[in-house]
């Protein structure tokens, strides 16, 4: 399984990165399978750098705040309007009403809304989309939010979505080959309850559930990222690292 960051600001798009926009490859079946995790705003174009983004074969949205959603109206447009044709009708997995949301996004009656373009389905149990198997896990968040373990040839990917300090976070990290965890907050700060971790609850989650690889992602542009790193630091003594757009891990 390979992961290619495709998008890694906090809360909006960054001078070097969109929102949060992750591509997962793996072969199966004499042919690579494609998904994206998260599709947020700035990401849709930077997607286009990497692969054709007509060659994803699903979404899987962790929740409906637009720094994870919003470019799935573009690629709404993309699918729909293509000069090669309307294109084949790919699953969206996401919490529920994202169909309905992301009809408003777009200004479109909810019915049919995007549903002639996508096949919207709610996150309840594990699902299979070629070689991936892919587990949501609850998290807090202010909305409806979801971490995602996805497993693929024999390894798996941790996702923690946006989450404040909760025991899910661990069940997400848990044995994880890398955690792909959120570190929007820092540290010594009043912060909101239950919206966002720092590097240090990332580090110490990682360090309880035994992620044998960390990277941080989501610091917004307003803080320095360096700052979330060091802070992790002091809780794994593993290897960590922060996510850069355009950065691919092998798994």
């Amino acid at each position: 399984m390979r992961l290619t960051v495709v998008g890694c600001s906090g809360s909006y798009p960054g001078p070097e990165s969109p929102a949060s926009c992750y591509l997962l490859e793996a072969d199966h079946e004499d042919r690579t399978w494609r998904v994206l995790v998260d599709l947020g705003n700035g990401a849709l174009g930077a997607l286009q750098r990497y692969v054709d983004p007509l060659t994803i074969d699903a979404v899987l949205l962790s929740h409906l705040h637009a720094d994870h959603c919003l470019d799935l109206c573009g690629y709404y447009v993309m699918r729909k309007y293509h000069p090669d044709g309307p294109q084949p009708r790919i699953p969206v997995w996401g919490p529920p009403g994202t169909a309905e949301r992301m009809a408003r996004a777009y200004d479109l009656p909810t019915d049919p809304g995007m549903t002639a373009e996508f096949d919207f389905r709610e996150w309840v149990d594990p699902v299979t989309i070629g070689p991936f198997t892919v587990s949501p896990v609850p998290v807090t968040h202010p909305v409806p939010a979801f971490g995602l373990r996805v497993s693929a040839g024999g390894v798996t990917l941790g996702y923690t979505g946006d989450t404040g300090p909760c025991a899910a976070v661990d069940e997400v990290a848990r044995d994880a080959d890398l955690l792909l965890a959120e570190a929007s907050f820092l540290a010594g700060v009043d912060n909101p309850p239950d919206l966002h971790l720092t590097g240090t609850d990332v580090g110490a989650a990682a360090t309880r559930a035994g992620a044998r690889r960390v990277v941080l992602t989501h610091v917004p542009p307003w803080h320095d990222a360096e700052v979330s790193l060091t802070e992790a630091r002091t809780t794994y003594d593993g290897d960590v690292e922060l996510a850069v757009a355009g950065a691919t891990y092998d798994l």
